[in-house]
């Protein structure tokens, strides 16, 4: 069985060949770019099954590449960074990414983050519900096959994580899941990153399919427990 396609943009050489021979011992077939622009070029050409992406690109920075890419696809993205700050965490999840991972990093500890997001993604995508493939709740649908979602018949645009999260709460209509149990369950035991991750993702499922997210119809808020999704799939 072929493997999948690693799309790698990192404009330090040394960095992104040393992550490309980890990945070919894995039998991974690997694309490196030094620059956003040329990342973009490689993204619509190849069609990876995952993207590495710095922050700090020449050119288009690593942020934009991730809103373009983010636009089209649902594949996973892990962005690097040399800063350790908070801000560019939050920025990174915020506009989409999957993971987030601080220079230096061990090659290893990379390789491991990357099968760990590439077989939850596989997961969700080959996943299906016996004659529900489609959940409609109210005027939400989502196309669990497909990876759509509209309201109102509109589409909107979701990045895989958010999908995928909205996707397994309503899939559990009615249960009360706490931050800790969704981050294990989206995100994995063994990916790192914190509890804050899921309420900035309900954020922003939130804004992007509630009529009045402050007072959401869809993703409620169980005060001191979690979150859970109220309605009836049909």
């Amino acid at each position: 069985m072929e493997k999948d396609t690693i799309l790698i943009v990192e404009d330090e050489r040394e960095i992104g060949e040393l992550v490309r021979d980890y990945l070919h011992i894995d039998g991974y077939k690997v694309i490196l770019s030094f620059d956003g622009e040329d990342g973009m070029l490689a993204f619509e050409k190849e069609q990876p099954s995952l993207v590495v992406l710095d922050i700090m690109l020449p050119k288009l920075n690593g942020i934009e590449v991730c809103r373009k890419i983010r636009s089209v696809s649902n594949i996973p993205i892990i962005m690097m960074s040399a800063k350790k700050s908070d801000t560019d965490k939050i920025i990174g999840l915020g506009i989409g990414a999957d993971d987030y991972i601080t220079k230096p990093f061990s090659p290893s500890e990379l390789v491991a983050r990357i099968k760990a997001q590439l077989r939850r993604y596989h997961q969700f995508s080959v996943q299906s519900i016996p004659q529900n493939r489609t959940l409609k709740v109210q005027d939400l649908e989502i196309d669990i096959q497909g990876y759509n979602v509209y309201v109102s018949g509109n589409q909107i645009e979701l990045s895989g994580k958010e999908f995928q999260l909205l996707h397994y709460l309503a899939a559990n209509t009615g249960q009360v899941f706490s931050k800790e149990q969704l981050f294990n369950q989206i995100w994995g035991y063994d990916t790192y990153g914190d509890m804050n991750t899921v309420t900035v993702y309900i954020r922003k499922i939130r804004e992007k399919i509630e009529f009045d997210p402050s007072n959401p119809t869809y993703i409620k808020t169980v005060w001191g427990i979690g979150y859970k999704f109220d309605g009836t799939t049909r």
